[in-house]
């Protein structure tokens, strides 16, 4: 496996080697060229690609090119409260996982995504950075009282139990 990373940003230090790490780990057998950019970038190839304006986290595309805006991760990673390059390795996971041909754009296939993302986040010793705290972002309504807390104690059961 050949992991090509283009380095195209200063915001988040560590980014090239753990995101060719993860890559890798997503796509075993398989070239793959993964770009880091600014939010300026990632609006402009948005634009472009699919049409829409304003950066997004993760484009990929199918000849086994990934793009992911640093900008976009240290900004999530702020409002999740969890270290930005772990942000940053979840939107190459993310991208690496289409590229295997994972899709999201159906509940049924986005649970199978979700998980899959997990397990390699888990492998790479990131742990769950869904179970940190979700942002508006990631959710159709603000969390109730106490959800919040019951919700990552589902998550850190389940953890457990899959560990035994």
């Amino acid at each position: 496996m050949v992991a090509i990373i283009v380095n195209e940003q200063s915001v988040i230090p560590g980014a090239r080697a753990a995101c060719k790490r993860a890559a890798e780990l997503v796509l075993d057998r398989k070239k793959v060229v993964v770009a880091l950019v600014d939010d300026k970038t990632m609006a402009e190839l948005h634009e472009r690609f699919l049409g829409k304006s304003g950066p997004t986290d993760v484009l990929s595309f199918p000849h086994g090119e990934i793009v992911v805006s640093a900008d976009t991760a240290a900004r999530e990673a702020k409002a999740r409260g969890i270290p930005p390059l772990h942000e940053l390795v979840l939107y190459v996971v993310h991208g690496a996982l289409h590229l295997a041909g994972h899709d999201d754009r159906k509940t049924k296939t986005q649970k199978l995504m979700r998980a899959a993302e997990r397990k390699v986040l888990a492998e790479l010793g990131y742990g769950d950075v869904f179970g940190a705290r979700e942002t508006r972002t990631d959710r159709k309504r603000p969390f109730r009282k106490n959800e919040r807390k019951k919700t990552q104690l589902k998550t850190q059961k389940k953890t457990q139990k899959k560990r035994r």
